[in-house]
């Protein structure tokens, strides 16, 4: 800057800088200093902006050169004058302040009349700013790809770059609003938008928001970024929003987000029913509004469909649906329901062939116009609607519909194409879902045809047995229980645990069962019975081959109840030892009971435990997956079982809802071993129901036996069965008197519906029966036994053998 001062040019030094444009300079004028100089560089007017800037008073400035206020005069000369007067239009310079610091300024010159000058002065700091924030402001307002909007605190358009051609048809204009060219819904979503971020002052980053128009054919997606504006004071005055048009970026990131979802959550399950719900959840709300899967009535019974051409009875059932606006509307076909007939269509013969069909709400009606499918298939506010067929390996298993009501763009081929790609991978699942069900209801059927009826009641005792696969049901196995009854009243409980588990399992567990029943008519002793069993599973390990020998193998739990003495003969080989709960609710584990080593292993004997059980004792066998615990302490589980078992005691309630109790217990967690339990309420046969006596080996105590027959006959007023019976005890006491010797035992026992006579003798023999030629002047005495009772047979225990008739009495006969 130069002035003449008393002849002389003073120069203000101008630091390196571009110079202001006017346009620059801010509007906020108190911030400014302002300085009116005369044509001899004298001060004349003095701002409060200056005073605040040097912090000297305009008395102290006024009235003085201005190159006082200069901080370097060292390099005053003349310099190439801006115009003729030889000051420059703007420039910077360094001031002295008050402090003796150093104020570098920014400043710009206007010519005054009376050759006088104004200038007007600022911080370069500030300046810099301000000449910043312009440039940007500028840029901004200059881009044809983003959007600029600046609201006031109204949300009304104060300043915009927003034209007509920047997003093909919204325009924005100066004291207009969003809802001036957006439609209504969505202009509300986004002035909300501003609006939370002008309460709030958290800005908005990238927020997808839809702008439809009806400027704009099927609207456009637009990524919205805003921020508040603060006036001087801090306050709210505004927000300034950005947006950027992404309909071509955010449709295939849509589309790749769903097939990425529809590839984890899709197939996850074996359950068909299940896959076709993911199915549907996978496409709501990110794909369309409403959904919902039908599969062939087949499928979901685990087998093939019907090949089916046309329309008419499709045998399609509901399996799942999904709406994004809460519960599926009532008036629309419901899970589980069948399909109604279908016109004939080529539509429909499309989908059948596996195709995606779109279909609009006109085209929908004209192509299966009839009132009950229009009712029950076209959701409310539905516009548009996508086919596609779940086809795999040439069959059709059903089909997905996708509905759009709220979303406003209707379904387009490339949605098609997406839509039939997602349903032929979910057809896959599906169909793997089906195998899956075919073969695990032949499982779960054929282990149930291997396993007993639930419950059983007999003199001898009440049973009820419940059993549950590992996993929660989702896996069979090979352990089992089974009530068998045996003559005289008895009943055998058994429970076993086969190695391992699936099909292979379930196949050993049904050849052992049948072994045992086979051996337990033979009415063998239970060491016995297990003896010949582990010969079996030595066996079966034999044929199996040397690579899968090791793996199979079982454990067996024998326990054999005679209701008469109320007596029970256990043997385990290698099986946990039963509960016994008594009548008084206390239970204890056997632990007298001594374990033989699992079936398969061999050469190890099998023992003998005897116990009483008074009448009302509850017998509780299970295998090792219900006291199975996750820290391996089977003496824990025990004790654990046992308690509960307790607690769920009550005299004379149902067993089988007790053994549900603690299976219930148990399944709260998966197990991964099967588990089987049987609870055993015994009963004692009265005093009164049984007689018997011991005879010499005297032929002369035949008619001894036959007269207490008939009296013990008549006292129980059974005097119809005294011909037959007599015969019986005649035949059997003579063939133990010459055959086997004495002492010689009778009893006679009775219950509701048979009449049970046995004869003990001290021999092995095994009788047999024959038919005698007819010189023969013996052997026909077994042969009558056989024609005139039900059944009849032997058994041995250690002091000899016992041969047993039965007959059932009139009334049993009759019912």
């Amino acid at each position: 800057m130069h002035t003449e001062r008393n002849g002389h040019w003073l120069e203000v030094r101008m630091m390196r800088s571009s110079p202001w444009r006017g346009d620059a300079w801010p509007s906020v004028f108190g911030e400014i200093a302002t300085v009116v100089i005369d044509a001899q560089g004298t001060v004349l007017c003095w701002s409060r902006a200056a005073e605040e800037l040097l912090e000297r008073t305009a008395a102290e400035v006024c009235g003085k050169p201005a190159e006082d206020l200069l901080a370097d005069t060292s390099e005053w000369c003349c310099r190439d004058e801006a115009e003729e007067t030889g000051i420059p239009h703007a420039g910077r310079a360094l001031l002295r302040h008050r402090s003796g610091d150093v104020v570098e300024v920014a400043f710009q010159v206007s010519p005054l009349p009376a050759s006088s000058l104004l200038v007007l002065a600022a911080p370069a700091r500030r300046v810099i700013d301000w000449e910043q924030g312009a440039a940007l402001l500028r840029a901004l307002f200059a881009q044809d790809q983003i959007g600029i909007g600046i609201h006031d605190s109204d949300l009304t358009v104060v300043r915009t770059n927003i034209t007509p051609d920047m997003f093909g048809g919204i325009g924005l204009s100066i004291g207009g609003r969003l809802a001036d060219v957006m439609s209504p819904q969505d202009a509300e979503g986004a002035e909300a938008a501003l609006r939370r971020v002008l309460d709030t002052g958290v800005p908005l980053v990238r927020h997808e928001q839809w702008m439809g128009s009806p400027q704009i054919p099927g609207g456009r997606w637009s990524a919205l970024s805003a921020f508040r504006l603060d006036d001087a004071q801090g306050r709210a005055s505004g927000v300034a929003a950005l947006c950027t048009d992404v309909t071509g970026q955010q449709r295939p990131r849509r589309e790749l987000e769903l097939r990425y979802q529809a590839s984890v959550q899709i197939g996850a399950s074996l359950d068909v029913k299940h896959t076709a719900q993911d199915l549907v959840d996978v496409l709501v709300p990110a794909f369309g509004d409403l959904a919902y899967a039908a599969l062939a009535e087949a499928v979901l019974e685990g087998e093939e469909p019907p090949k089916i051409r046309g329309g008419g009875e499709l045998h399609l059932r509901m399996a799942s649906v999904a709406s994004a606006s809460g519960p599926w509307p009532a008036a629309l076909i419901q899970p589980g329901e069948v399909f109604p007939p279908w016109p004939d269509h080529p539509v429909v013969r499309g989908y059948q062939r596996g195709e995606a069909v779109i279909l609009d709400r006109a085209s929908y009606v004209d192509a299966f116009g009839t009132p009950e499918i229009l009712g029950r298939f076209v959701p409310e506010g539905g516009h548009s609607v996508v086919c596609a067929a779940l086809f795999t390996r040439g069959l059709l298993l059903g089909s997905i519909d996708v509905w759009r009501t709220e979303q406003r763009e209707p379904f387009d081929q490339q949605d098609a194409e997406l839509l039939a790609e997602i349903a032929s991978r979910a057809a896959l699942s599906v169909d793997n879902a089906r195998r899956y069900t075919r073969e695990h209801r032949a499982a779960v059927a054929l282990q149930q045809r291997l396993l007993p009826q639930a419950t059983t009641d007999s003199l001898a005792a009440d049973t009820a047995g419940v059993y549950l696969p590992a996993g929660g049901g989702a896996e069979i196995g090979g352990d089992w229980f089974d009530v068998i009854s045996l003559p005289s009243l008895r009943c055998a409980f058994v429970v076993g645990d086969v190695i391992g588990h699936g099909l292979p399992s379930t196949a050993t567990m049904g050849r052992l069962r049948a072994a045992i029943q086979t051996l337990a008519d033979l009415e063998l002793d239970p060491t016995e019975l297990l003896t010949h069993l582990d010969d079996l599973v030595s066996r079966l390990a034999t044929e199996a081959g040397p690579e899968q020998q090791d793996t199979i193998g079982a454990t067996c739990l024998y326990a054999l109840y005679d209701p008469v003495t109320g007596c029970c003969t256990l043997a385990s080989a290698g099986h946990p030892p039963p509960i016994l709960l008594r009548p008084d609710g206390t239970a204890r584990v056997l632990e007298e009971l001594s374990p033989g080593p699992p079936l398969g292993v061999g050469g190890m004997p099998f023992e003998t435990t005897t116990i009483d059980l008074a009448p009302g004792s509850i017998l509780a066998l299970y295998t090792d997956g219900l006291i199975a615990r996750a820290d391996h302490d089977v003496d824990a589980g025990q004790r654990y079982l046992t308690e509960r078992l307790a607690a769920h005691y009550r005299p004379d309630g149902p067993l089988q809802e007790t053994g549900r109790a603690l299976l219930a217990e148990a399944a709260d967690s998966p197990s991964r071993d099967d588990i089987a339990l049987l609870l055993a309420r015994t009963r004692v046969l009265p005093p009164q129901a049984t007689a018997a006596w011991e005879f010499q080996a005297d032929p002369a105590v035949v008619t001894d036996a036959r007269e207490a027959t008939l009296q013990q006959l008549a006292a129980w007023g059974m005097d119809d069965l005294a011909f037959t019976t007599e015969l019986v005890v005649s035949e059997l006491v003579t063939n133990a008197i010459r055959y086997a010797g004495g002492p010689i035992g009778l009893r006679l026992i009775h219950d509701v519906t048979t009449l049970i006579c046995e004869v003990t003798d001290p021999s092995n023999t095994q009788p047999r029966l024959r038919r005698a030629r007819w010189a023969d002047e013996s052997g026909r005495g077994l042969f009558l036994i056989a024609q005139l009772t039900s059944r009849w047979g032997s058994r041995y225990d250690q002091s000899g053998k016992t041969i047993w008739a039965e007959q059932l009495l009139p009334l049993a006969t009759a019912t």
